[in-house]
C-alpha cells in the first residue's frame, strides 16, 4: 500500500510539473467531468435507473431515450428527458476543479481551448470563454427544429420546460421553432441521428484547429477528466495530440486511467485529482 501511495504521489507530482511546464493548455473532458457537481453518473443501465427510477419501469435506458425518433413519435416522453436534464443543468454548480483548470489556462501564454462531449454547458458556467469551447456532441443549451428547418440553430434562453417527475413526462406547450412553428428539438447529437444541425459545432472545430495551428511548437499540456471509451470521442483526440512533439497528456479517470506510453495516468475524480496537482503547482 506504501508503494502504491508514492507512485501515485510521484504520478501526481509529474502532473504538476507538466502542466507548469506546458506553455499552452487543451482541457478535455467527457462525462465523469460533471459527476463531482452532482450530475449523476449515466454508466450502465443500473446507473442511470438509479438516477431516473421511472425509466426503470419502462424498460428504458439512456441509450434508449437518447434517439430523436422520440420527438416524432411520443415528444412529451423526449422532452421529459431532455427538459429534466436541461433543468438539473441550470441548477448544477460547477465544482472547483473547474476553477483551478480555468486559472491554469489563464497563465499560459498560448492560451487554451477546451474540447469536450458533455452537452451540460458547464464549462461556459464555470466561466471560459464561449469561443474557446468545442462541444462536439451540441449543446443542451441550444435548440433546432425538429421538423428539419436547414441551418437553424438558436440558443433555449430562459426557455422553461415543466417536467412530471413521478413520469419524466414533459407538460405542454414544448419548446417550438421560432421558424416554423414546428416542434423544436436540443441542439444534441443523439444517437442514429441523422437531423443533427452541424452548423454551430463545425465551427467550434474550425476554431479549434486553428488554435492548435496558432501555438506553433508551443509546449502543450492535455488535461483529460472523465471521458471513458465506451464513447471515445474525448479519448480519441487526446491520444491523436500525444503525437504532436511537446505534448503532454494528462489522464484523470476514475475507472479507466490507463495512457499511452510515456504519459501520465491518474485512478480518481476529477476534482480531487485536481486539487492535489493545484497544490503543487506553483502560484496557483
Amino acid at each position: 500500500m506504501q508503494n502504491m501511495n508514492r507512485e501515485r504521489d510521484d504520478k501526481i507530482r509529474e502532473a504538476a510539473q507538466a502542466i507548469a511546464a506546458a506553455e499552452a493548455l487543451l482541457v478535455s473532458a467527457g462525462a465523469g467531468m460533471g459527476v463531482d457537481s452532482g450530475l449523476p453518473d449515466f454508466r450502465g443501465a443500473e446507473g442511470f435507473w438509479n438516477a431516473y427510477p421511472p425509466y426503470r419501469k419502462l424498460g428504458l435506458d439512456f441509450y434508449d431515450l437518447a434517439n430523436p425518433e422520440w420527438f416524432a413519435s411520443d415528444p412529451e416522453l423526449a422532452w421529459g428527458f431532455y427538459g429534466h436534464r436541461l433543468n438539473l443543468y441550470r441548477r448544477t454548480v460547477p465544482h472547483r476543479g473547474f476553477g483551478l483548470l480555468r486559472e491554469w489556462a489563464g497563465s499560459k501564454p498560448g492560451g487554451s481551448f477546451v474540447f469536450t462531449s458533455n452537452v451540460d454547458g458547464q464549462f461556459q458556467k464555470a466561466g471560459f470563454p464561449e469561443d474557446r469551447i468545442h462541444e462536439c456532441h451540441g449543446s443542451i443549451l441550444h435548440l433546432q427544429c425538429a421538423a428539419g428547418c436547414p441551418g437553424r440553430v438558436w440558443p433555449v434562453g430562459d426557455r422553461e420546460v415543466d417536467v412530471e417527475e413521478g413520469t419524466m413526462r414533459a407538460r405542454p406547450p414544448l419548446p417550438d421553432c421560432p421558424f416554423c412553428g414546428s416542434l423544436a428539438r436540443p441542439n444534441v447529437l443523439m444517437f442514429g441521428d441523422w437531423n443533427w444541425q452541424p452548423e454551430r459545432g463545425r465551427e467550434q472545430a474550425r476554431r479549434l484547429r486553428d488554435w492548435l495551428e496558432a501555438i506553433g511548437n508551443k509546449k502543450l499540456a492535455v488535461i483529460e477528466c472523465g471521458a471513458g471509451t465506451a464513447v471515445p470521442s474525448v479519448r480519441r483526440l487526446s491520444e491523436q495530440l500525444v503525437a504532436r512533439p511537446g505534448t503532454r497528456l494528462v489522464r484523470i479517470n476514475a475507472r479507466e486511467a490507463d495512457v499511452p506510453s510515456g504519459q501520465i495516468g491518474l485512478a480518481g475524480g476529477a476534482s480531487a485529482v485536481l486539487k492535489r496537482i493545484g497544490e503543487l503547482i506553483p502560484g496557483a
